[in-house]
């Protein structure tokens, strides 16, 4: 190969790749033109440009591209405050808008060169690897050092190095996912190994270790199965949670004398027993007592099946009277209708006004929003940056389960609210997180099934209040429980 030739071909590569990104579709920073001199305006439009630029990822697609321009901003900006000469303050706005452009050229060579890889980087801010600190800032540095190679047009290191990184991300975004749906249980877990009694109860503590060990395993293959993943990690939960209290059982019983135990164990199907109106069956063995419980209550199921029959078979003739009724007052099904919404709709207010003595002022913002109603938790306090419920945050979401039991089985939504502190991607997974931990809680303690209820993250895109005070961003942060009542 002539050495001229040579010379020349990293600048064909350059041209085919930009040709290549342009026709593939790739986002792009749409910059503003300029139409006069004015260095106010300018620099205005230079600014505007620069956060255009970010929103398309151009502070790290092409980081020293960027990071020129912003400093020239910058200057022109302290120039312009010190009534500088205005041809140098147009000099630096004029050389920053250049290096926008050969940012945007960078740009798209990366999306070219590391389509994968910039992928993977996005699914793992979705996922919340932020979050994992020093292990997502290795992995990102690495990424920057790709795209500072394009920079500098060595395609070469770019293309040797980028299936390192796209790994480096992929573990990230699967680590960021268990810790989402299997942090809370693994934490929980840890907690309670380190107690030493914790031997006393190996079946236990190997039935919880497997169902995490198996939602664990199910996320490495399916990791955006949604669904399936929390199912399974509510269950890895419950079975911790199972775990605590078989522990606190076992410490108990030991304390107590053999004797004490049976009579424990007997007072409570003694109990069950009576609250089923069955004779004394004390003198029986704990099978014989078990038996006669579980048949009392096959025996009640079959009749709740037939009263569910009869009431289906009433229903049919509530409607026919119904109808017989109108007919009699001169009145129409539709005006019968208007009078049974007007009565649901005084219901749903008596309920509102209810809910409402339960919290403080303090405590949460009751309001109707259409035919929901609105709890906004201002005192539902997270750790920074974490998910996990604080025992101190108990009481608050005992009156929530009070509010929901007003209502009977109504659907709830969760919705998770942050500040607009931080990337936009780590809020939006850090309030889907902090939801979940709630949805979770108000599953595991019977407020409701888990098909009724749903966690939705908002991170920073619904603030009540500006981010620029502390109040405000406080206000922001926020857990806000949604009922939609179910007609009775």
């Amino acid at each position: 190969m002539h050495p001229s030739f040579r010379f020349f071909m990293p600048w064909i590569s350059l041209l085919l790749l930009l040709s290549l990104s342009a026709c593939g579709g790739r986002p792009k920073a749409v910059f503003t033109e300029l139409e006069d001199k004015d260095p106010v305006d300018q620099l205005i439009r230079l600014e505007q440009d620069l956060e255009v630029a970010r929103q398309a990822r151009l502070d790290v697609l092409s980081p020293n591209n960027f990071a020129n321009a912003e400093a020239l901003f910058l200057e022109a900006q302290s120039l312009l405050k010190r009534e500088r000469d205005l041809s140098e303050i147009l000099l630096k706005i004029t050389t920053g808008r250049v290096e926008l452009q050969r940012a945007e050229q960078t740009a798209q060579i990366a999306h070219a060169v590391l389509p994968d890889v910039i992928k993977v980087r996005e699914l793992a801010l979705s996922a919340g690897a932020a979050e994992l600190g020093q292990d997502f800032l290795a992995a990102e540095e690495r990424f920057l050092r790709l795209t500072r190679a394009i920079e500098a047009n060595n395609l070469d290191l770019a293309q040797r190095d980028k299936a390192k990184v796209f790994n480096a991300f992929d573990q990230l975004e699967l680590r960021a996912i268990k810790e989402r749906y299997l942090g809370e249980t693994r934490r929980q877990l840890e907690q309670i190994m380190t107690n030493r009694a914790v031997r006393q109860t190996p079946l236990a503590l190997a039935e919880a270790q497997k169902k995490l060990d198996e939602a664990d395993a199910y996320i490495n293959n399916r990791r955006y199965q949604s669904e399936d993943i929390r199912r399974k990690a509510d269950q890895a939960l419950f079975f911790t949670r199972r775990l605590q209290q078989v522990l606190v059982s076992t410490e108990m019983l030991r304390s107590q004398a053999p004797e004490q135990n049976v009579l424990f164990i007997e007072g409570l199907l003694h109990q069950t027993a009576e609250q089923l109106n069955l004779s004394d069956q004390r003198d029986r063995p704990f099978e014989g007592q078990m038996e006669g419980i579980l048949t009392a209550i096959a025996s009640n199921q079959q009749q709740g099946q037939d009263q569910l029959l009869e009431i289906a078979a009433l229903e049919s003739t509530i409607i026919e009277l119904q109808q017989r009724i109108a007919t009699l007052e001169g009145t129409t099904l539709e005006e019968r209708a208007a009078r049974q919404q007007l009565a649901e709709e005084r219901r749903f207010q008596r309920l509102f006004s209810q809910v409402q003595d339960l919290f403080s002022a303090e405590e949460a913002d009751v309001y109707k929003q259409e035919d929901r109603l609105i709890i906004r938790l201002k005192t539902m306090n997270f750790a920074v940056g974490q998910s996990v419920i604080e025992v101190q945050n108990y009481p608050l979401l005992s009156k929530v389960q009070q509010a929901i039991a007003l209502f009977g089985q109504p659907r709830a939504i969760i919705e998770g609210h942050t500040d607009s502190t931080g990337s936009a991607q780590t809020n939006l997974a850090l309030s889907l997180q902090r939801a979940e931990a709630v949805r979770s809680y108000l599953i595991a303690n019977g407020t409701l099934p888990e098909e009724k209820i749903e966690a939705i993250g908002y991170g920073s895109s619904r603030p009540l209040a500006s981010d620029l005070t502390a109040e405000g961003r406080a206000m922001n942060r926020r857990i806000d429980v949604v009922l939609i009542p179910v007609a009775p």
